[in-house]
This record gives structure tokens, sequence and C-alpha cells, in this order.
């Protein structure tokens, strides 16, 4: 079992370390998309998520072009190398820089762990006192690399970007760290001579960048249909490699198996890295979820988007785009990001909190949706405390709270936490408009209350603001600014939205499973006041 979770927890793909070949391992086998890469012999440029595998995918590239034959054994790799002839499995020098790990918020620290990764190779091809800047240090080590082995070098960086994304709120380190970059890999650019192969990975495109401006060749391969599923689990990859842990799911949490994919499929999957592609499995979510035999936000708590959090609430980002797909994009806004102007949308969607959900082809429009409920969810419920602080246990006004209020038909308990969440929003500007809180704060409550029931919000004209079913209870909401409780209730009426419910309150929502008698339905008018800023009316009809 340890070993199941050292080796899931990382990712799911093929761990390239000869001690663990053998030993009863699973392997997913994504090594023909890195035969295919070393054969085309371009520099490449990989964007994905965090925690998707990207490091493990450039380990295997490691071995790889080290000609370590014995550690492929069996796998897709082995076969498309026996159909190369003299040339296959041939051994060059391997320059692997990881920026994984160090902190770059301290200055230096880029240096310090530039330095530390070039003494390494320094010991194996030699140092030469006469070169102490990083970028002639590297420069020295290609030379000394074919004057070794007689081949080029295969150049191989992973989360180029880390130091970048690390110092976005400190501009002035982020500079320093952008230029010690420019000067390190401008070498790739100068020394082309010497390196076979170059592969970069990273979470985003910073423009400003030597690797970008200088690599005139650098094939970006981050919407590349034919390597959307290098990263990732898709659902042939799940079924075919995973039925045992599948089922072993299924039996703790008392589901059937089918039961158990569909809900795997509904919290992990859905990233799309090419509009026609299909989508695959957060690796890391899906593989601690078998391995802790429960359902859980696994990849999002590993990191809080805080600064984008921040950036939404002060750009008065509308949240509920988040959720209707009006969220667009062409396809430069996705691939690149500068670093100048720190817009959220293509950050949302390299950083994994956005996915492709579809792609107008004569309007060059790209959509973007949450790929799952994991990151949807957890999203929302960091939004929430940025708009209300006082949104927590603590004080009683978590979804858990309302959410028991709702189940148990407990009006004046809804009413109460609805009334102190506004009371809480903390307001920093005169400029600040009730409108964004308002709706914000709606929909943020009802969507996060939609995890627990049924729960289903309207924003256009025409339509019940707020449907919420539960058991025995099925709630109507007309939400209204300045206009009266009683008006906003007069409005349910008039338009006659409880008239689908009069017969069966249950219509709705067939599959939950309700008892035998129809649900109580409650009309609920709320009135909210711009001026003060605070819930002011509520009336209740039946």
């Amino acid at each position: 079992m340890k070993k199941f979770f050292q080796l899931y927890f990382t990712s799911a793909y093929v761990i390239m370390k000869q001690q663990e070949r053998g030993e009863g391992f699973l392997y997913v086998d994504k090594t023909a998309y890195i035969y295919r890469l070393a054969k085309e012999n371009v520099p490449y440029f990989l964007s994905r998520p965090r925690r998707f595998g990207k490091s493990l995918l450039i380990s295997a590239m490691k071995y790889y072009w080290e000609g370590r034959k014995d550690l492929f054994e069996g796998l897709a790799i082995e076969k498309l190398e026996a159909e190369a002839g003299e040339d296959a499995w041939k051994a060059h020098p391997v320059f692997l820089f990881d920026f994984n790990g160090a902190n770059y918020q301290a200055e230096g620290a880029l240096e310090k762990s530039l330095d530390t990764q070039l003494k390494r190779f320094e010991m194996v091809y030699g140092y030469d006192e006469q070169f102490s800047e990083i970028g002639e240090r590297f420069q020295n080590l290609l030379i000394r690399a074919e004057q070794k082995y007689g081949k080029r070098s295969v150049v191989l960086i992973d989360e180029y970007d880390k130091p970048l994304l690390d110092t976005v709120d400190d501009q002035e380190l982020q500079e320093h760290n952008r230029a010690v970059l420019k000067g390190f890999f401008s070498t790739l650019k100068s020394f082309d001579n010497y390196i076979q192969f170059i592969f970069i990975t990273g979470v985003t495109k910073f423009h400003k960048v030597s690797i970008f401006s200088d690599l005139n060749q650098l094939t970006d391969i981050s919407l590349d249909s034919s390597y959307a599923g290098i990263c990732g689990i898709t659902e042939e990859e799940l079924r075919q490699n995973f039925c045992d842990r599948i089922a072993a799911l299924a039996e703790a949490q008392e589901m059937t198996v089918e039961e158990c994919l569909a809900k795997l499929k509904k919290t992990y999957d859905g990233y799309r890295f090419h509009p026609s592609s299909q989508g695959v499995y957060n690796p890391f979510s899906l593989l601690t979820a078998f391995f802790r035999k429960e359902f859980g936000s696994y990849w999002f708590e590993t990191g809080t988007p805080t600064f984008l959090v921040r950036k939404l609430k002060a750009e008065r980002f509308d949240v509920r785009r988040f959720t209707d797909r009006t969220i667009y994009a062409k396809e430069s806004t996705l691939k690149d990001y500068t670093g100048d102007n720190l817009e959220p949308v293509p950050l949302l969607y390299q950083t994994g909190y956005l996915t492709i959900a579809g792609y107008e082809k004569n309007r060059s429009r790209y959509t973007l949706c949450f790929p799952n409920e994991e990151v949807k969810y957890g999203f929302l419920e960091s939004l929430l405390p940025a708009y209300v602080p006082k949104a927590t246990e603590t004080y009683g006004l978590d979804i858990f709270t309302l959410d028991d209020y709702v189940e148990n038909g407990e009006i004046d308990g809804i009413r109460d936490v609805l009334t102190a969440l506004f009371a809480g929003i903390t307001y920093t500007l005169e400029s600040d408009p009730f409108e964004h809180y308002f709706q914000a704060v709606i929909y943020l409550v009802f969507t996060l209350l939609g995890r627990y029931v049924q729960c289903e919000m309207h924003t256009f004209t025409g339509r019940i603001d707020c449907k919420v079913g539960t058991r025995s209870f099925l709630y109507l909401f007309e939400f209204k600014r300045d206009v009266t409780a009683k008006e906003a209730l007069a409005q349910i009426d008039s338009k006659e939205y409880a008239l689908p419910f009069a017969a069966d309150a249950r219509k709705l929502y067939k599959t939950l499973p309700f008892a035998a008698d129809a649900r109580k339905l409650y009309k609920i008018g709320v009135s909210f006041d711009s001026k003060e800023r605070k819930l002011v009316g509520w009336e209740v009809g039946e």
C-alpha cells in the first residue's frame, strides 16, 4: 500500500527509476508521446496546470535520452525503438533543470537554485574557473559534454516559470528573476549547435523571457490536439488500468462500480486542452482518491488561488459567468501571458481553474468553464470569504448551516443567515457598487448550496431567480434591489412561477429520492436596500 501511495500521489505515468520496475507497480503508458517528440527533434514548450504530471513526463524523457532501454521494457516506446534500427536507444548527455521545490520570494533564491544545479553537472563534466557567470558556466558544460560523449546534449527544463509566479506580488523581484532567466536561457539560442533536443514545461507562458523571444522555432504544443492527452488520465486509460482501484473505492463508498465511475467523472474529469479532444482526469486528485478511498478536493487543497481571488474581486468580475458559459477567449489569450497585464482569464485557464468548453470556428472564439465539481466548488468556496469575511462556521454563516435550515424548512433560519451574510460584507471604497456585491453573494451562496441540494439560479427576466429543492421542501426565491419584499413576492404570483409545481412540486427534481407526498412549497420575496447595503425585507407565501 505504501508503494501504491508513493507512485500515485505523484502521478500516473511511468516513473523511470530502476528499483521501481518489476516490483508490482501499475503504469499508465505515455511513452509513445515521448518517442514522437524525440523523433520530430524540435524545441518544445508544454503548458499544463500544477500537479498534472509534467515533472514525471520530464523524468521519463531524461531516462529515454540516456538510453536506458532496461527501464522501458514492455512499454510502447520499446516497440517503436525496435523499428528505428541502429538509431535506437542512442544515449545523449542530458541537462535537466528543475525549478520545483525552491521558494523564489527571497532575493538571490533563483541564482542559488541555478548555481546548485550547475554544480551537479560540473561534478560530471568538469568546472572551469574562468567562467563565473551562470550563462557562461552552462555554455562551458555543453561544450564539455560534447567533447566527452561525442554527441549533442538534451536540455529539459521543468516548471521554468515558478520563479516568476512566486513573485507575482513583488514586481521588482519578478523583474530581477526575469532578467536572470533571460541571461541563462539565452544560451539555448547561441549554443544551438551543441543541443539535440529541448523540452520546456511550465504553467504560464511569459513572453519577455528569452526562451520565447530567442528560440524562434520553439513549438508550443499546449493546445495541440496530438498531445492533448500527454498529461492527465483519459477515460479509456482509467477503465483499462484501474479496475481494481475503482472497485475498492466503490466498495468503501457503498456504491456500485458504475455509480463510482460517474462520481469520479463528475468530480475529477473535464480538462480539455484542445476543442476536439476528449476530457482528461486530474491525475493527482484521481489517484489520491483511490489511495484514500474517499472523494475529496485533493488538487484544489494543494494550492489556494489567493492572487486570482483578489484580482477578480478588485476588477469586479461578474462571477456568474463562471457557470453560465459566457467567458470567452481567443487562442492567443489561452497560450500567452506577458506578466505585464495580469489578466485573470488566461491565468485561470493556464492554472487549471478553467478549461475549454467549446469553440466557435467561424469566430475563432473559445468558451471556458470550470472543468469539474472539485474545481467549481473549491474555487467558489475560496471566493465567498473575499466578499463576506464572516461566512464561516465560527459565525454560523457557512453553507452547512444554511443547508440544515433549508433541509428542515426553517424559514426564519434561512432569513437570518442571508441577513447576516449581507451585513458582514466589507466595503473598502465609497465607489463600490452594491449591485456587484448583491449579485456576487447571491450567486456564490446558492451555487455552493447546490452542492448539497438541488439548486438552480436564473438571472434573466421572466424566470424565478432561484429554485431550491430538498426531499420535503421546495423554495422559490425572488430577489429585488430597492423594491419591497411584498412586490418581489407578488411577482412570483403574477408571473405564475409556482404554477408548474402546484399539482406536483416534485416534477423538476425527479432524480431525488422523495417521499410519497409532494413537497411543501414556499414562495419567498427578498428585498435589499442599495443605500443601506443590507437585506431589509422578507415575505413568505405558500
